[in-house]
């Protein structure tokens, strides 16, 4: 079976269903990625690290390839968390996420570019819709890998806006599960209360058979916070709602937002509405006015501890911009850290009746289109707020920029109601009827 462009299109559910009934497909389906992505790696430049062979094992996941974020550990590939200090190691162990991956008959598909630490200086991925954008980051391989139909699902991480904001501006979905969902056992840290493991993959479907075959707590994580279990029917799908209530969240961002984004807003408010949903603006006055500097007080308190001796240790091997987060966080007191973590508790006991009455907000995931150059990898304000709670909160491809590159629109639930957000998602999705392809690169 050569590649084809129904295989750069296809879901993991998709994949699943054809494979049932078609052994040979499944069982060359992943050796066909990998003859694509070493044809566009050159280009793209999307993985540190690809596999020598994608045999498939038995299980719910089985003939499935999952692009792994280069710093979830991996015992038989490098693991450089973005860094040359780390560029020749290979762990000693799987990280949980992927150990559970490949019990369910995944197969681990190398490691993709993240900025360095999932911090600020961002790797050579460029975005496939537009060579010389962005893809966002620090998720940035793992986004691009799935736009450009190499993998059908990838693994990232959040600490700001690392999944949602590439999924964005890479036309993919992105789902940010509440925060303790999945274990981070072997997932290297930049701010442990923070920190969030998540999915990209083109169908709200397949991230929501993700997060129920991975959902799960582990002695190890202290932060680990079990979701009620849930089954994905591969032959059904989720069941979306019937008729959602959705909060209409602007921020006080709005102002900056780019004018194609307002106005793709507006359109996707307008065609819910005809499709049966119930839309109502609301304010979420001190969540907005705090957020911001509340998980930037909190990351950097924290990241400095963990890369403070890394820092002083390798100064020539390590960025600026991660000399600077280090620098930022020694200078907050103890109180203004204890002071932001309260307003973080705070803030998310108050999410659920901010919301009471709608089934999910929905909101932006980023500015508009991906920014020019590989430099800067995109603001991440509009996905901090909900990163800061813990909320669940997914990304879906709505439509297209002034200059060709995606746009998307945010779902958020209330905590630890993923499964109801993703059904919501799934509506939403289906109302919109969008889908942005496969870019040609």
């Amino acid at each position: 079976m050569a590649p084809t462009k129904s295989n750069d299109r296809a879901g993991v559910l998709d994949l699943l269903r054809q494979f049932k009934d078609n052994a040979a497909a499944a069982d060359s389906y992943a050796a066909d990625r990998l003859d694509k992505t070493r044809a566009v790696e050159p280009k793209l430049r999307a993985f540190e690290y690809l596999p020598r062979e994608t045999t498939r094992r038995p299980g719910p996941l089985s003939g499935i390839p999952v692009a792994i974020k280069d710093i979830i550990a991996t015992s038989d590939m490098p693991t450089t968390n973005g860094s040359p200090i780390y560029s020749d190691h290979v762990p000693a162990a799987d990280a949980w996420v992927v150990e559970r991956l490949r019990s369910c008959g995944a197969t681990i598909f190398g490691k993709t570019v993240s900025t360095e630490f999932a911090w600020r200086q961002p790797g050579p991925t460029v975005n496939p819709w537009k060579t010389a954008h962005t893809p966002g980051g620090s998720s940035s391989g793992s986004a691009a890998a799935v736009a450009a139909g190499l993998v059908p699902l990838a693994l990232g991480t959040q600490t700001l806006g690392s999944v949602i904001r590439p999924a964005a501006f890479n036309g993919v979905v992105g789902l940010k599960p509440s925060f303790g969902a999945i274990p981070r056992v072997g997932v290297h840290p930049l701010s442990p209360s923070l920190d969030h493991v998540g999915f990209f993959a083109r169908r709200v479907d397949d991230v929501a058979l993700a997060l129920s075959l991975l959902a799960a707590a582990h002695d190890d994580d202290r932060h680990g916070r079990p979701l009620p279990g849930f089954q994905i029917d591969v032959d059904q799908g989720l069941e979306p709602l019937a008729r959602p209530r959705l909060a209409i969240v602007r921020l006080g961002l709005w102002s900056r937002v780019e004018p194609a984004q307002q106005r793709l807003f507006e359109a996707a408010i307008a065609t819910l509405r005809a499709a049966g949903a119930v839309l109502e603006e609301i304010e979420m006055a001190a969540l907005d006015r705090a957020n911001w500097e509340a998980i930037n007080t909190i990351l950097a308190s924290e990241a400095s501890l963990i890369y403070g001796d890394l820092v002083a240790r390798w100064p020539e091997r390590t960025s600026a911009h991660l000399k600077a987060l280090v620098a930022t966080g020694k200078a907050h007191s103890a109180y203004a850290y204890l002071e932001a973590k309260a307003l973080q508790h705070r803030l998310g006991a108050a999410l659920a009746m901010e919301i009471a009455g709608f089934d999910a907000i929905l909101t932006l995931p980023a500015f508009g289109e991906a920014p020019q150059g590989l430099d800067f990898t995109g603001n991440a304000e509009y996905c901090a707020p909900w990163t800061l709670l813990g909320a669940p909160a997914v990304t879906l491809p709505a439509g297209f920029g002034d200059n060709g590159l995606p746009l998307g629109l945010q779902v958020v639930g209330r905590i630890r109601e993923d499964l109801h957000t993703l059904r919501a998602a799934k509506w939403i999705e289906a109302a919109l009827g969008f889908d942005p392809g496969v870019p040609s690169i």
